[in-house]
């Protein structure tokens, strides 16, 4: 005869480190409610049990609606660990939905985070600056970043964080400095971001090739590349194995030779020969950013007398399948067969 017997386990599909959620339109509520508990063990279930809800748009808009960045905002501050991780963790994730990033604006979540740039804790400080990065995604996040007063920071950070988060932090000031690059170049960014061309990894020398591109483009920024002696590094980049990091270093070159040092700089240690070698490049931005800094080069005396052997070069990208390419292929012809 078969007895009832009430197993010792749990079922398998329960998590017993995850908050209980409630039924349909309650979850949410009563997960905010328990965010503000003053138990530890109820408010880290409800970050965990928040970490796979907000993955779901829809239950971001309805998290930011009845107020829980508010609370997660509080929790920040939070005493523990675990409370502080997961709570950058849910944020992170938040931002990475078009409605998370938005009400990140709204309530003033950016300047609550820039608390936490020197945690203790680097897996907290990584989700930090993952939700950062994808707020300045939007451009109106990036200029959220900015007016936050943030800039200084984060490009201190620079030489001092872990490799990984150098990345993230490249990638948020890439999209930042494309709106202002003001505060950052008072803060030595260019030396900072020369250092880092010269990293051993692939992904730092590309990022930092990318954001320079961002500082290059105020006069100031074009000032302080030649001032620092920054054009022979991305002349030298030219010729990386990366060839993502051969277009940006292109595309820094680019904004940099607009000015008659940079071009004479670029000129003097012999630029033109790889810039034309990249305008084979199987990457459609190398091809750009080549011809567009070898029409910069063209606008010198020297530079237009070697290339105007080259147009014929120049004449096969006209035929190239990007628009873009080609519209640059004829403006660089045009200054090259210029005569006065």
């Amino acid at each position: 005869m078969a007895h009832a017997r009430i197993s010792m386990y749990l079922p398998p599909d329960i998590n017993p480190a995850q908050a209980a959620i409630a039924y349909g339109c309650r979850a949410l509520p009563k997960l905010n409610e328990e965010l503000q508990s003053e138990d530890l063990l109820t408010r880290q279930k409800a970050l965990m049990a928040l970490c796979d809800l907000m993955h779901d748009p829809e239950h971001v808009y309805v998290a930011i609606d009845i107020g829980c960045l508010e609370s997660l905002k509080a929790l920040l501050k939070d005493s523990n660990d675990m409370v502080r991780i997961k709570t950058t963790e849910v944020l992170y994730i938040m931002a990475t939905h078009n409605v998370g990033r938005e009400g990140f604006l709204k309530h003033d979540v950016i300047p609550a985070l820039s608390y936490l740039l020197n945690d203790p804790q680097p897996a907290c400080r990584e989700n930090l600056h993952l939700a950062l990065k994808h707020v300045a995604q939007l451009p109106s996040g990036a200029q959220g970043i900015v007016n936050s007063g943030l800039i200084p920071s984060l490009v201190w950070k620079l030489q001092r964080e872990e490799e990984e988060i150098q990345g993230l932090l490249l990638d948020t000031l890439a999209a930042c400095l494309m709106e202002d690059a003001t505060e950052a170049l008072s803060t030595r960014v260019v030396p900072f971001l020369k250092q880092k061309l010269l990293s051993t990894d692939d992904d730092i020398r590309s990022k930092a090739a990318r954001t320079l591109i961002a500082v290059s483009i105020p006069l100031e920024g074009k000032n302080q590349v030649w001032q620092h002696d920054v054009i022979p590094i991305l002349v030298h980049l030219l010729k990386d194995k990366v060839e993502e990091v051969q277009a940006n270093a292109a595309g820094a070159l680019m904004y940099a030779a607009v000015t008659t040092q940079g071009k004479y700089a670029a000129l003097d240690i012999e630029a033109i020969h790889p810039l034309l070698n990249l305008l084979c490049s199987s990457l459609t931005k190398a091809r750009l950013n080549a011809t567009k800094a070898l029409t910069m080069l063209a606008e010198a005396p020297e530079g237009r007398k070697f290339l105007q052997s080259q147009v014929p070069i120049f004449r096969t990208l006209e035929e190239d399948p990007s628009e873009a390419v080609r519209q640059a292929a004829q403006i660089a012809i045009k200054v090259i067969e210029w005569k006065p």
